[in-house]
């Protein structure tokens, strides 16, 4: 092929880099309704729902604040229900605010760091499957990553056009991205540092200025108001705050920078990796992605790489610095957690985005090289990623699985019977057995959850009994008995759907009191098995094997 075909097939994709765009987000938004149906809700998914599904606004306004996240998406929720329950419907805001994602991150990087790059950047967040599953699923992070590349791109947008209108849109977005996920308080401190430094160096004219410091006025009161309303009570009761890092006394703990563990140059290295294995799914794949971005900031700093301006590139670079700074820093600070985890889903903006012009950049801005790279590291990605704890497979998800088991419970277990679970399986126990409607619980002892739909159900304790293992289950066990005044003889199912459903098999395994026990198993995340109280029961878990 001659100098004029290859310059003939350059401007060809040039002209065709928008309808190209739109394809790839199509394709996208049909990946995530695909991974959004014909799987049933996660425990985290039920619990969300759980929140909104409420009599009156005011009151799902209320449960809201028992979660640890702002109120948005349980508000909307709220709203969004009265059009349909099914797993499916109750995912599509999440759907669609990943395709909109997908689309204005294409936007704001093409515009900025030019038309390869946007199209890398989005062929990777449009594919890589940790991305499609945070749309796929009824949660924050799609919201969070649609307003927050959308403010973004207004912010970039205001500057250039010295737009009033981008300005204030920016600020709208950026409010609703804080009540989206709390996350964005961290996005929003390193925007304001690059606002102002593109406002003393640019000159920007006092009107735009000016908005942009009267949205920032109403970012600091949104931002106070869900301090006190919401945020300064999450910990309460714990030896941790939020601005502590609460969440580092349960799941998270790794996440957090520890002194007395921790060196800073390697936790924050090591943790920086872990957030690039996140995003592709593939250990070996993240680890040269890690690399690709660190070489990919230096290019941006140095004001190369990018087809654009100088000067915008290197803006591009203080941007991707400063938001990679701040979430490494709080983690420091042992306010928020950092690394390989769905919680700094905010950084797949500047993590995608510096990866994308480190290829294009490599790519000599070749069109079919740099294509045919982020390609490659898509398929390494698919073929060979594997899905981060806790997970359940798309086969194990069958919402068929689950439809099975409420047969089962409505063929075998008698209205007298109690449903035993631990608090994870009610989520989801509650909210298919009682068809979606919302739950009323009983007050009478608070060391337990108990509601009734056609059958007694009864939950340990979020603290207490987060998920049964055999380690806490026969204390569980007595303490139920005791509490409810059970008689010998009476019946009780234990049923276990959701992550890490091991405990049937393990007290099979480890007691000689359980070798007969009979399971019923739905797929491997679901499954229930009979006791009758009474029964021989092990004095504790001292049996079980190390």
């Amino acid at each position: 092929m001659n100098a004029d075909s290859l310059e003939t097939s350059k401007e060809w994709l040039e002209r065709h880099a928008g309808l190209a765009a739109v394809i790839l987000t199509a394709l996208g938004f049909l990946a995530r309704v695909w991974t959004a149906s014909g799987t049933f809700l996660s425990p985290d998914e039920a619990l969300h729902f759980r929140l909104a599904n409420q009599d009156s606004l005011s009151l799902a306004y209320r449960m809201s604040l028992t979660a640890s996240h702002p109120p948005l998406l349980t508000l909307l929720l709220y709203y969004w229900r009265w059009l349909g329950t099914s797993e499916l419907w109750l995912r599509m805001p999440s759907v669609i605010a990943g395709a909109t994602f997908c689309w204005m991150f294409y936007k704001w990087l093409s515009s900025t760091a030019g038309t390869l790059a946007g199209l890398i950047g989005l062929l990777f967040v449009a594919f890589l499957q940790p991305i499609i599953l945070l749309a796929a699923e009824v949660r924050q992070y799609a919201l969070l990553l649609a307003f927050l590349v959308s403010a973004l791109y207004c912010l970039d947008e205001a500057f250039a056009k010295r737009s009033q209108l981008f300005m204030a849109a920016f600020a709208l977005l950026l409010y609703l991205a804080f009540l989206s996920h709390y996350s964005a308080f961290l996005f929003a401190a390193a925007l304001g540092v690059y606002a102002l430094i593109r406002i003393f160096a640019e000159r920007t004219p006092v009107r735009v200025a000016a908005v942009w410091a009267i949205g920032q006025v109403g970012a600091m009161g949104l931002a106070l108001l869900l301090y006190k309303s919401h945020i300064s009570k999450l910990g309460v009761g714990e030896s941790r705050t939020a601005l502590q890092g609460w969440m580092s006394e349960f799941f998270l703990s790794h996440s957090y920078f520890d002194p007395a563990q921790d060196r800073r140059i390697p936790f924050l290295f090591g943790h920086t990796f872990g957030v690039f294995q996140y995003f592709f799914g593939q250990l070996a794949v993240g680890d040269v992605m890690g690399v690709l971005f660190a070489a990919g900031v230096v290019v941006l700093l140095q004001g190369k790489g990018c087809p654009t301006e100088r000067a915008s590139v290197r803006r591009l670079g203080l941007l991707i610095l400063l938001l990679f700074s701040v979430a490494a820093g709080v983690s420091l600070a042992h306010v928020y957690p950092y690394g390989g985890t769905r919680h700094v889903a905010f950084l797949i903006v500047p993590g995608i985005a510096g990866v994308s012009v480190a290829i294009a950049s490599f790519a000599g801005q070749k069109w079919r090289r740099g294509a045919a790279i982020a390609a490659l590291i898509l398929i390494a990605c698919v073929a060979f990623g594997r899905p981060r704890r806790p997970s359940m497979s798309r086969a194990n998800q069958r919402q068929a699985h689950m439809k099975d088991m409420m047969e089962f419970v409505k063929n075998n277990v008698a209205p007298s019977d109690v449903i035993f679970t631990d608090y994870m399986s009610d989520l989801i126990v509650g909210h298919y057995l009682c068809r979606q409607q919302p739950i009323s619980f009983e007050t009478s002892n608070p060391e337990f959850e108990a509601f009734k739909c056609g059958h007694q159900v009864v939950s340990a304790g979020y603290r207490a009994g987060t998920l049964f293992t055999q380690d806490n289950f026969v204390e569980l066990w007595k303490r139920l008995v005791e509490v409810y005044r059970m008689e010998p003889g009476n019946t009780v199912w234990v049923m276990q759907a959701g992550w890490d459903v091991d405990l049937a098999d393990d007290l099979r395994r480890d007691y000689s009191e359980f070798h007969d026990l009979q399971i019923e198993s739905f797929g491997k995340n679901i499954k229930i098995f009979k006791m009758t109280v009474g029964q021989p029961i092990p004095s504790i878990a001292q049996n079980a094997r190390p």
